[in-house]
Order: C-alpha cells, then sequence, then structure tokens
C-alpha cells in the first residue's frame, strides 16, 4: 500500500454509507465513492457542515446539492499549485492519492543526474505532469479533452512552472502512441493514467480490461534505451494490483531489469486512522 499522506490542503476527515467526507482547503464536501461499503459510522462532525454535496441521481448521473463553494479555487501540494472546480460528475479536477506516486516518481527524476523526458498519458489536469516538471523532467502531456489540458496549463502557472519545458497535447493517446513509435521518438519515463471505460471520438469502446495490454504492448516501445521509470494506475477493481505487475514484468522488465512493485493507492482517513483504497499502481523502475 502506498499512502499519499503528505497533504496540508487535502484531508479525508470521514467516511460512511458510500460517501466521503473530505476537506480541499477550507472547503468541505461530500462525495459518493463506491469503495466505502462500510455503514452507520459517520462521527466526524463536519458531516453537518458540508459546503457542498455530490448527491447521485435514480435516474442515472447526479450533481451537486447545497453547494457553498466558489466555482473555482486552488490548493497547494508542496511547490505545486492546483485549480479545483467541482465538476459535473462528483470529480474536482484532482486525484489527491496520486501524491503518492509524484513523490516516488518525483525522487527517482531528481536523482537520476541527467536530463529525463517523460510522456505523461490521459494527463487529465497534470498533477503528475507538474510533479514530473518541478523535479526536473521535460514532459509530454496528452489528453484526449481539450478543457482538461487547459486546466492543466493553469495548474503550471500555479506551480511555477509556465515555462517549463512541457509539451501539451490535445490527442487520442493510443493514436499519439502509434505516430510516436513512427516518428522514432523515446522516453525515459512513461506514466498511464487510463480510464476503466470511454469512447472514442468515433464512437470506438474502451474498456481497460480489454485494451490495457496492447497498450502497455504499445507503449513500452517508446521508452529510451536507458529508461528510468514506467508507471501504471488503474481506478477499476477488475484489474488487481498483481495482474497489472505481471504484465509489467513480462513487458517491460524482461527487457530492461530493474524491479516491478504494484500495491493499492490509499487515503489517510483522519477520524479512524484507517485507509481507504484509491486503486491501484504498477511500477517499474531501472536498477540504479
Amino acid at each position: 500500500m502506498w499512502c499519499a499522506d503528505q497533504w496540508k490542503d487535502y484531508e479525508l476527515l470521514d467516511t460512511s454509507d458510500g460517501e466521503r467526507l473530505e476537506r480541499w482547503g477550507k472547503y468541505i464536501l461530500i462525495r459518493p465513492d463506491p469503495q466505502i461499503i462500510w455503514k452507520n459510522t459517520a462521527v466526524h462532525p463536519a458531516w453537518k457542515k458540508a459546503d457542498a454535496i455530490y448527491r447521485r441521481s435514480s435516474n442515472g448521473g447526479g450533481g451537486w446539492i447545497k453547494n457553498k463553494v466558489p466555482e473555482q479555487w486552488n490548493i497547494r501540494y508542496g511547490e505545486l499549485g492546483f485549480l479545483l472546480k467541482p465538476m459535473g460528475f462528483k470529480h474536482t479536477g484532482l486525484f489527491p492519492e496520486q501524491a503518492a506516486n509524484w513523490d516516488w516518481f518525483g525522487g527517482l527524476i531528481r536523482r537520476a543526474g541527467r536530463p529525463i523526458k517523460v510522456l505523461n498519458l490521459f494527463a487529465y489536469t497534470g498533477g503528475a505532469t507538474m510533479a514530473a516538471a518541478r523535479a526536473g523532467a521535460s514532459v509530454c502531456h496528452v489528453d484526449a479533452a481539450k478543457n482538461m489540458v487547459a486546466q492543466a496549463k493553469i495548474n503550471a502557472e500555479l506551480s511555477g512552472l509556465k515555462d517549463a519545458p512541457i509539451r501539451y497535447l490535445v490527442d487520442d493517446c493510443q493514436k499519439f502512441v502509434e505516430r510516436e513509435i513512427r516518428r522514432g521518438n523515446h522516453y525515459d519515463g512513461i506514466i498511464m493514467d487510463p480510464p476503466s471505460y470511454g469512447r472514442g471520438p468515433s464512437g470506438e469502446v474502451w474498456k481497460i480490461e480489454d485494451s490495457i495490454d496492447g497498450l502497455i504492448t504499445l507503449t513500452s516501445q517508446l521508452l529510451s534505451d536507458d529508461p528510468l521509470f514506467f508507471l501504471l494506475n488503474s481506478y477499476t477493481t477488475g484489474l488487481s494490483p498483481l495482474t497489472m505487475s505481471y504484465m509489467i514484468d513480462m513487458k517491460i522488465r524482461k527487457r530492461y531489469g530493474g524491479t516491478v512493485e504494484a500495491g493499492e493507492l490509499a487515503l489517510p482517513v483522519t477520524q479512524t486512522g484507517g485507509f481507504l483504497p484509491c486503486g491501484s499502481s504498477a511500477r517499474w523502475q531501472a536498477n540504479w
């Protein structure tokens, strides 16, 4: 288990009955979480003081109720700054558990002692991009959603990285990888954070269980002759850490050596002292 326990501006206060009670800066939010199957454990007094609550609809989807938060506000993680915007599907524009991965590959980049090129696929609003750039890497940031890439550029400014060597691309990640292979481009570090399910611009269906093996095979071809790390994230419970580890072992460690680790990402819960699972990661890194 890798726990993102170094936050100051984010705190998971309590969990109960399918919901998280969270502090984002000075605002308290309640959001649904399917991992929270335990009931009648809501103790923290802030449950009654939430500034915004996301409720699912019986007809599908959902929306924010009792919304007393601004349209957007900022929080920080160390030297990194992030714009938060409560969105239509319960998201805020940031996954705080990923800070455990940011710290991991950030340390690798800082200790590498050489220029490092990083490719961030399904890069969303750029948390990993900012962490890699702050550590000294040049980064190629790729996501198919134009509005998410725009928010990543704002996060770069908030992180003091406006002029950092970051290349932003609005593109289909798999098609971009295929073109990069043809162009002969390579990267020392690769980050992949694919969705569990989605549809492409022409209606193509993406299911991570069906598609991830082929995408890893393709993307591994972009690793340089002296790669530093490869990171795969997943939020679907159907893709276990051991499964992710096996694929990375077969496709990357067999070729480059190094080590593979996999485990759950987690956030500490203030009220109980326990940990909330928040997806899984598989990490490969080169031998030093």
